[in-house]
C-alpha cells in the first residue's frame, strides 16, 4: 500500500469511461427491486441496496 487514504469528506475523482466498459444505472439494474443476483463463473453473488442507499456485493 502507498499509505494514501480516502477522506470520506472529499468526493472521489471521476474516472473516465473506458470504451469497452458498459455503463448502466443502479435503477436500470435493480428495476425497482432491492436485491440482484449475479451468476459468475459458476458462483452466485448478491448485490443489495442498503437502507442508506449503499451497494453491498456478497457471495
Amino acid at each position: 500500500m502507498n499509505g494514501a487514504t480516502h477522506s470520506p469528506s472529499r468526493p472521489r475523482p471521476t474516472v473516465p469511461d473506458s470504451p469497452s466498459a458498459r455503463r448502466v444505472t443502479a435503477a436500470e439494474l435493480f428495476a425497482g427491486a432491492r436485491e440482484l443476483r449475479i451468476a459468475h463463473a459458476g458462483e452466485e453473488y448478491r448485490l443489495t441496496i442498503t437502507r442508506n442507499g449503499k451497494l453491498i456485493l456478497t457471495k
